[in-house]
């Protein structure tokens, strides 16, 4: 194995901002209290809760009241959805064809207490059919979710253009926005969504917590029951420590993002057509659609997706594969197979994420390592 390890799977973890450490180490040692109790250790854990809360609302354009904190991004995908078919029961629930399985597996549990599943379908590039929203919305669904950015490609949705949509039509809009954070501009003041999830180590926070927005006005039904903290739809103590650490990591991607951004849409480009001159064949997914400047899916005919993956970990690079492993079996990922690609190309696909940590020097060596390892396992 290399001695000098590429980090470029930045969609599945971000390292740990200097910025998100400092603000969560005073609640990891004496500053002890529980928001809810009422002596001052408690007050003092309570304000800093409540400053956590505003920060990270200011970041999205929303207003304190209107940000829960969750456990993580994947249980606020699961209130954003299980929570509005629990207040319809029998109407339908309507979700795109490459949402994150937070969203899929809160829709088809919805399916399982009698909510008809629509899957609402999308292009060759992986965006989501405007005629096909509309479709669904004339079936009255008790929520529409359609993911701002796509984990695995990258690929942007019209996150504007649903939204009207749903307003228009009174149904309630839920964007997962987890991989969009820090990355594109994310603001709920004008996208006109109504539930959107975000998870802080996607920032630089850390793992662990996430975070739900919900327009002032929807309704959400419970899916824990307990005490009343976070107004009741998410009971439980909250972590203060993750909290204020999340909002550091928030506040500090949004004020570089532009900068950072940038820099990190030239490595990508840079990246991809290194790769396409070197590597016979190569396709990358989504390209024909706007998309994040951290993502990059790739395809590799011929490879042997297990083999590559495995053999670009030995070289120290580490990436993520398009494919998922069930019951021993390698199957193509559930996003590309939506977009129509065939699974001679969608199982040997491999992910690369950068960040703002991301160096010229780690593209390099990337564009160095990548095409012997996939000669070696065509």
């Amino acid at each position: 194995m290399s001695d000098t390890a590429v980090y470029l799977d930045h969609a599945a973890s971000a390292p740990l901002r200097l910025e998100a450490r400092e603000a969560m180490l005073p609640f990891l040692d004496g500053r002890f209290g529980n928001p809810s109790s009422i002596h001052r250790f408690g007050r003092e854990a309570r304000a800093a809760l409540e400053e956590a809360r505003a920060r990270l609302a200011r970041v999205i354009g929303a207003s304190p009241s209107e940000i829960l904190f969750t456990r993580a991004g994947t249980e606020a995908d699961n209130l954003a959805v299980l929570g509005r078919a629990r207040l319809s029961p029998g109407s339908p629930v309507a979700v795109s064809a490459v949402e994150h399985k937070a969203v899929l597996a809160s829709a088809h549990a919805a399916e399982d207490e009698g909510s008809p599943f629509i899957l609402l379908p999308v292009d060759e590039n992986g965006v989501v059919r405007l005629d096909g929203v509309d479709a669904a919305l004339e079936a009255g669904p008790a929520v529409l979710s359609v993911m701002w950015a796509n984990n695995e490609v990258g690929v942007l949705q019209p996150v504007g253009e649903v939204g009207a949509r749903c307003r228009a039509a009174g149904v309630a809009f839920h964007t997962d926005a987890v991989q969009a954070l820090g990355k594109v501009p994310v603001r709920v003041d004008e996208a006109g969504v109504d539930l959107l999830a975000l998870s802080a180590h996607k920032v630089g926070g850390p793992k662990g917590v996430g975070a739900l927005y919900v327009r002032r006005g929807t309704r959400l039904h419970p899916l824990l029951f307990g005490g009343g903290q976070e107004r009741g739809m998410r009971p439980g103590t909250e972590d203060v420590a993750g909290a204020a650490g999340f909002a550091a990591a928030a506040e500090a991607a949004e004020a570089e993002r532009e900068t950072a951004m940038a820099r990190v849409s030239a490595l990508r480009d840079r990246l991809e057509a290194g790769l396409r001159d070197a590597v016979s064949g190569l396709v990358v997914n989504g390209a024909g659609a706007a998309r994040l400047p951290t993502i990059s899916n790739v395809s590799v005919p011929g490879a042997d997706p297990e083999a590559l993956l495995m053999g670009l970990d030995l070289e120290g690079i580490a990436v993520s594969s398009g494919s998922a492993c069930s019951s021993g079996a390698v199957e193509p990922s559930h996003v590309l197979t939506a977009m129509g690609i065939p699974a001679a190309l969608a199982g040997p696909s491999i992910r690369f994420s950068l960040g703002w940590t991301t160096t010229d020097a780690e593209i390099a060596r990337a564009l160095d390592i990548f095409p012997r390892v996939a000669a070696r396992v065509r």
